[in-house]
């Protein structure tokens, strides 16, 4: 049974977390805000129900609640940025004010990152550049919990992809993905409801398939996003590998299998190649390409158009983001509803901080 909280009781209360953590004031509330923004948007994996997680880092000093985020190597364009083991809901966010800033200058911006953790929903980061008609790009690499097409062994994360590209009257195009079949924080929810998995999320330790919410604690794996090789998943392979590339092994954060872990109970990997885990964040300013104003009215009318293509019988055509949006508007009317075990979580995070819940 769920419970539902207005967004600014959840918002408090993880900004008063994380400054029981020893944040500054600036990124409690920076931090607080990426985090809620996936429950407003829908994206309940991401939001509060992963708060506990990021204090058990805290809690094993894999987590720097103060951390000195530096520019380690840039030029007029890009820049490497060291994260000091901060928490990646204020790390990438930073990551992308520089490189708006880089945009706003030159054209684009492109900032990989090093030395990170988690950083909540990606498509918050890439949406950072909508104001600034710019379009936005956001990714990074996680816990190796994926196997590689024909593979058993667990080699890349789900590694999200986010772009969003402004428009004028009508509402941005937001595209935000894992590049596996389901994220993993959807086998997390299902675990919590007790449900099954669908066929082609995930497989059993030796590569046979799976409906089991569980399996990856028997040594299984999430698949990429097809599920198999006859329904493309070569491609997912290939798009979690791209991102694992852009954000680790251009800034010097660990790769594939050497990803440190979300969970705080596993160890990190031996013989690490990197630091903590990385980012990559862009930004690119639309008058670098055309005038603005003449692109967003091209936008209007590309999403216009696909908003009239003819559906298949009880269904519409939706532009990437309209689910968000719409889940968004609604939440902040309603309130956000919150699965009763992660209430639980949320309680003994409180206890164990001396924060009211």
């Amino acid at each position: 049974m769920d419970q539902t909280f207005t967004f600014d009781r959840l918002k408090n209360f993880t900004r008063n977390i994380f400054t029981a953590m020893g944040c500054p004031a600036e990124d409690a509330e920076l931090a607080a805000s990426v985090l809620l923004k996936a429950d407003l948007r829908g994206i309940d994996s991401h939001g509060v129900a992963r708060l506990i997680g990021y204090v058990r880092l805290w809690e094993n000093k894999r987590i720097n609640p103060t951390p000195n985020i530096t520019i380690v190597h840039e030029t007029p364009s890009t820049a490497v940025v060291d994260g000091d083991a901060g928490l990646g809901l204020v790390v990438a966010p930073k990551a992308m004010e520089i490189a708006m800033k880089k945009a706003e200058l030159v054209g684009t911006g492109w900032v990989s990152v090093k030395n990170s953790n988690h950083f909540g929903i990606a498509g918050y980061h890439a949406m950072m550049g909508l104001d600034k008609d710019m379009i936005g790009i956001a990714m990074t690499n996680a816990s190796p919990l994926v196997a590689p097409t024909f593979a058993t062994e667990r080699m890349l994360g789900t590694n999200p992809i986010a772009v969003s590209i402004p428009a004028g009257k009508q509402p941005p195009f937001v595209a935000d993905m894992a590049t596996t079949t389901a994220a993993n924080g959807k086998l997390e929810i299902l675990q919590r409801k007790g449900e099954d998995a669908p066929l082609g999320w995930i497989q059993e330790k030796d590569g046979s398939p799976s409906t089991n919410a569980n399996e990856l604690k028997d040594g299984g794996a999430l698949l990429p996003l097809g599920g198999d090789r006859e329904h493309g998943s070569h491609k997912g392979y290939a798009l979690g590998s791209i991102v694992d590339i852009f954000s680790a092994v251009f800034s010097g954060a660990n790769y594939g299998p050497w990803a440190p872990p979300f969970v705080s109970f596993l160890p990190l990997p031996e013989n690490p190649v990197g630091e903590g885990l990385g980012h990559f964040v862009g930004a690119m300013r639309i008058d670098a390409f055309r005038p603005a104003d003449e692109f967003k009215s091209h936008m209007d009318n590309w999403i216009s158009r696909f908003r009239e293509t003819k559906a298949v019988a009880g269904k519409k055509v939706l532009i990437p983001g309209d689910p968000e949006r719409e889940a968004e508007l609604e939440r902040m009317k309603t309130g956000i509803p919150v699965n009763e075990k992660v209430v639980e979580d949320l309680n003994e995070v409180a206890k164990r901080l001396g924060v009211v819940f």
